[in-house]
């Protein structure tokens, strides 16, 4: 058997391996080949290029990308041409897989999108587009699943792959490894012991991290007024990021003083030790509910952003803890004509508050941690809303499920019985 892969993105990159370990496991003589990144090649993949040196955000940067994009998509074609995969899986990284799923269809290879593209949050038009171009979908998320089925299309619902991965390394009160720098012997925070700990997670994309690090910095500030036993740490990415944060903290005579360590590739271990997390949305909100730390969501855009999202936007929260944890994750999108002045309230209905806002959240983001950090009864009201929608979610064998679903497409049968704990796959 032979299947290629295809990921864009660095997390892509990682969920694609998880799945290439198991086709490995249950297919021994499969042969896995396609565009992705280092995790990929270390599972068993061999790459016709990496993709993920192009992972690119905005409009502008795509564009300015379009000429490599195109000349990867050739050398997939030609690689269809020279051996004809028997089934090729798409992850995530919609712009260029749609060029690549029109490829394979034409040249008779059946498509699989495996963490499909969240285009019932942002795109629904495309609804269309996904129909005509991929045969069988792989959902992550239960709500996800039901839309897909109810825009005609085969969908099988198998879990989201970053539960497979944290399966074991974030059980509360455990340290999955050794902590270095200032934080060196902290105790777990789960344990009761003290002093608490504030985790800050500023994003794993540059741009994230110029746009938000000022006020989770401004934050931390706060905080540390109000609870001076506090500790702080940034978790971030890799060392270049770690090194803009640094340069961010020295420049700020308010954070310098608050003691604040960062640390680079050690975000599960510090998820594990943290108290509470102020974290930019993304996909680690699904390691912070796995880990069962009460967080809030922050996310700065500029003003002409804000009315655009609000125009384009289907999902009632941005954060994935929140579609999952609410009952109408999915409703019509509410444009507004300017940006609200000031930051509102968090919704109450939201298990991690979250701030998609033009200002600075930092005063609403700190209340809540604020009040995590010195009323018991508050913290554990939080903590028992989290451990419920993990308890709910939380499942690993995403990618084990993923797996046995493309062998059977590959085999030209229907993928069956394949589905999520506590789900009837269709």
């Amino acid at each position: 058997m032979r299947v290629f892969l295809s990921a864009g993105e660095p997390s892509g990159d990682h969920h694609a391996a998880l799945l290439v370990r198991e086709l490995r496991a249950r297919v021994p003589g499969v042969e896995c080949i396609g565009l992705g990144g280092p995790s990929m090649e270390a599972a068993g993949c061999r790459l016709v290029a990496d993709l993920t040196r192009l992972a690119v955000m905005w409009f502008l940067r795509v564009i300015l990308s379009i000429h490599r994009f195109v000349d990867l998509a050739r050398q997939a074609e030609r690689s269809f041409l020279d051996s004809p995969p028997d089934v090729c899986v798409l992850v995530d990284f919609p712009g260029f897989h749609w060029w690549l799923a029109w490829r394979a269809k034409r040249h008779g290879i059946p498509v699989v999108f495996y963490c499909p593209p969240q285009i019932w949050a942002w795109a629904s038009w495309r609804a269309a587009k996904m129909r005509r171009l991929v045969d069988h979908i792989l959902a992550a998320l239960p709500f996800e699943h039901e839309w897909f089925l109810a825009q005609g299309m085969t969908s099988t619902l198998v879990g989201h792959p970053f539960f497979d991965d944290l399966a074991g390394h974030l059980q509360p009160g455990t340290l999955p490894g050794p902590i270095p720098g200032p934080l060196a012997g902290l105790p777990s925070a789960a344990a009761g012991e003290r002093p608490p700990l504030v985790l800050l997670l500023p994003g794993s994309r540059g741009q994230e991290i110029e746009g938000n690090i000022g006020s989770i910095l401004r934050t931390a500030a706060i905080v540390k007024r109000r609870v001076p036993e506090a500790r702080f740490a940034v978790a971030a990415l890799h060392e270049r990021h770690a090194r803009r944060v640094r340069e961010v903290i020295a420049s700020s005579a308010e954070s310098r003083g608050l003691g604040i360590a960062v640390e680079a590739g050690k975000t599960q271990a510090l998820i594990a030790a943290a108290t509470t997390a102020v974290a930019v949305s993304g996909s680690v909100s699904l390691e912070l509910l796995a880990a069962r730390v009460p967080s809030v969501i922050v996310y700065r855009i500029n003003g002409f952003a804000y009315v655009v999202q609000s125009v384009l936007r289907h999902a009632r929260f941005i954060t994935l803890v929140n579609l999952l944890a609410c009952r109408e994750p999915i409703v019509p999108a509410r444009p507004v004509l300017l940006p609200p002045r000031t930051v509102p309230p968090a919704d109450p209905e939201a298990v991690f508050p979250e701030y998609l806002s033009v200002g600075d959240p930092a005063d609403r983001v700190a209340g809540h941690v604020i009040e995590w950090l010195r009323n018991p009864v508050a913290f554990a009201r939080a903590r028992a809303r989290v451990d419920a929608v993990a308890a709910r979610v939380a499942h690993p064998g995403s990618a084990a499920r993923a797996a046995e679903a493309v062998i059977a497409i590959a085999a030209g049968t229907p993928p069956g019985m394949v589905t999520a704990p506590g789900r009837r796959a269709a």
